[in-house]
């Protein structure tokens, strides 16, 4: 028996059922692929890179007192301490490379341009770029898991406390320094003694900064070299004169002295060689008030009564002025040092990693929020996940 015309006619055959189908799983799949989430902190994705950020080489002889005439504006000139050694390896590699360009004549002569070498360090750059983003050679997780121990260590109860973090914070700012400070001794000691005189130094400023060159602060002048020279043998060694570079990091009571000489002879406007409360309130107070002071009130910033009770702290011998020896409780907020800038970052650090807010860090805390430690690598397409704090 024939089926009735309408029963045929709403049956589909088998092959248009499935080219239905077909297309329904292409438009799906389609949507699917053209869906990017946004990345989360765990992992990495196309949108989340690490970017090599070195230190400019400052030029030579420019060390703390040039780049920031003295107080407040080393904030400015200040650059984050490494959080990870292995990155912080592959950033003095390529500093050098820049600094060997920037010194090339220097260094060996002539006015040629330099070697063929010096030029590849653009691709330098990328291959080192290329395996701090390989996650089989260099994965995040891992590098915390391992660099934790070495900074839990006082105590080691499983967490990293503000103290520890800071402490790993300064460490890794000083193999800095002492990097910066040895390559740039090169330089200067031309015969490769391990020492140079006052005369070696400015020869080679001169011939490096142009005749004439007035730096505006009196910082390179020869009171300070020798005010470096430890043991007064008229000659700098490498942790002398890594000091006389950077000398708010120095613990040699002559540059400490000399730091606060120069602060009186920069407010001392009646040129007695001390401070009476109005160069004081109108050179120094703002300077002093607040930094390390977690309940410093910035209110009193400017506030004459809180300036002369702190005027009369420092006046320990109350005769009514500031001299340079009483200077020195206070030269650290004058001359921001390492250690300082390493306790900063630290805050901040553990201000975006600790989750449950118990001012300390797990291992889980520190592994689930790797950007929190190596934020100035990071770079991203999305600038809301663009930070520019460690490395």
């Amino acid at each position: 028996m024939t089926p009735p015309a309408a029963a045929t006619a709403g049956r589909k055959s088998p092959v248009s059922v499935l080219i239905v189908y077909v297309v329904f799983a292409l438009i799906i799949l389609l949507l699917l692929t053209s869906y990017s989430p946004r990345p989360g902190p765990r992992g990495r994705s196309i949108h989340r890179r690490l970017k090599l950020h070195p230190q400019k080489p400052a030029p030579s002889g420019a060390g703390e007192g040039e780049a920031s005439g003295g107080n407040g504006d080393q904030k400015k000139q200040h650059h984050a301490a490494p959080f990870d050694p292995a990155v912080a390896e592959l950033e003095r590699r390529l500093e050098d490379k820049e600094w060997e360009r920037e010194h090339y004549r220097i260094l060996h002569g002539g006015d040629g341009e330099p070697d063929e070498h010096m030029k590849e360090w653009e691709e330098f750059l990328k291959e080192d770029e290329d395996f701090i983003n390989d996650d089989e050679r260099f994965n995040l997780a891992e590098r915390i898991r391992a660099l934790f121990p070495k900074i839990d260590l006082a105590p080691q109860d499983g967490f990293v406390s503000l103290e520890e973090l800071t402490n790993w914070n300064f460490e890794q700012s000083r193999a800095d320094q002492l990097h910066r400070s040895a390559r740039e001794m090169e330089l200067y000691d031309k015969n490769g003694d391990g020492i140079i005189s006052f005369r070696d130094f400015w020869e080679q400023h001169d011939q490096s900064h142009g005749e004439g060159n007035s730096l505006g602060f009196p910082w390179w002048k020869e009171e300070h070299f020798n005010a470096s020279d430890a043991d007064g043998d008229g000659f700098l060694n490498k942790a002398e004169f890594n000091d006389f570079l950077n000398p708010s990091d120095s613990k040699n009571p002559k540059i400490t002295n000399l730091l606060c000489k120069q602060e009186i002879r920069q407010r001392d406007k009646d040129g007695d060689g001390k401070l009476n409360f109005e160069e004081y309130f109108h050179g120094l107070h703002d300077h002093i008030h607040g930094y390390d002071d977690e309940n410093a009130d910035i209110s009193h910033i400017g506030n004459i009564t809180v300036a002369k009770e702190r005027f009369s702290k420092l006046d320990r011998d109350s005769d009514g002025f500031i001299s340079e020896h009483e200077l020195e409780p206070v030269l650290d907020k004058l001359h921001l040092s390492e250690r300082y800038y390493a306790r900063q970052q630290a805050t901040h650090a553990i201000s975006e990693a600790d989750k449950d807010h118990d001012r300390r860090l797990t291992l889980e805390e520190m592994i689930e929020n790797p950007y929190a430690f190596y934020g100035s690598v990071f770079l991203s397409d999305d600038e809301d996940y663009f930070h520019d704090e460690f490395r």
